[in-house]
């Protein structure tokens, strides 16, 4: 679909599992075949003949309990992994809210870290440098924007990560659970910029255990549930039946 910007058709993820193979070489080889047909069906399924489309400017929710396969899903399309199976169609610049601050380089200030991840989400040196001071006014570092990063505490790490893409023009923002960053009024902060996102046209894929951020955020849901897609649909009525199976 020319309208779509992230197409899965029959996605399989499987992980394969590794074994140590008793008896030694010498019964291995013995047993040659069925060691090679043992080690090749042995692998842990994490998504199963997944179908979704997202058009673009559409704000989806991920649900699901852990180990559903939502991360797996927001990994594979920022193309952290490859499918087992199947095709995965990205039409935009992706940009990851995973895990903030997790390509900060410890030694680098945090304006120089700035700097680094807007480079490597695929900005020119001199569009991140015009953003600069907007981005650490949203972070609200002050004097510690200079310092080292490995002098930051967790929480301010994420504040600048989040800080970092926030502003860099995303067309498709990936948001894994990063909300609750910083206190009550930066938290408020991070969420009139997603309604900006959205409101601005930006496809928002969002994966959260908060029903009230995924209603606040997005207008349709898709549930995961044993690592295949269970119900996709309006917000309340899956937020509804999902919290049923949860009680």
């Amino acid at each position: 679909m020319t309208d779509s910007s992230v197409s899965f058709e029959h996605v399989y993820k499987t992980y394969r599992l590794f074994h140590h193979t008793t008896g030694g070489i010498k019964n291995f080889l013995f047993h040659f075949r069925t060691n090679v047909h043992a080690l090749r069906s042995s692998g842990f399924e994490v998504l199963r003949d997944i179908s979704f489309d997202i058009r673009k400017g559409e704000s989806v929710g991920l649900v699901g309990k852990n180990g559903a396969g939502k991360s797996t899903v927001l990994a594979l399309i920022a193309g952290v992994l490859h499918p087992s199976s199947g095709r995965i169609v990205v039409n935009g610049r992706i940009s990851p809210l995973l895990e903030l601050g997790a390509g900060f380089h410890p030694e680098l200030s945090g304006r120089e870290n700035i700097l680094l991840n807007g480079v490597l989400l695929g900005l020119y040196r001199q569009e991140v440098l015009r953003r600069m001071d907007e981005i650490i006014a949203f972070s609200e570092l002050g004097d510690f924007i200079d310092q080292p990063v490995r002098v930051y505490s967790s929480g301010m790490v994420a504040r600048l990560g989040f800080s970092v893409v926030a502003h860099l023009d995303p067309e498709i923002l990936l948001v894994d659970e990063i909300l609750a960053v910083g206190d009550a009024a930066f938290q408020k902060k991070c969420m009139e910029k997603m309604t900006t996102f959205k409101k601005n046209g930006v496809t928002i894929i969002f994966v959260s255990h908060s029903p009230q951020d995924i209603s606040q955020i997005c207008s349709r849901v898709i549930w995961f549930d044993n690592h295949t897609v269970k119900i996709t649909g309006d917000v309340e009525r899956v937020l509804q039946e999902y919290a049923s199976m949860q009680a």
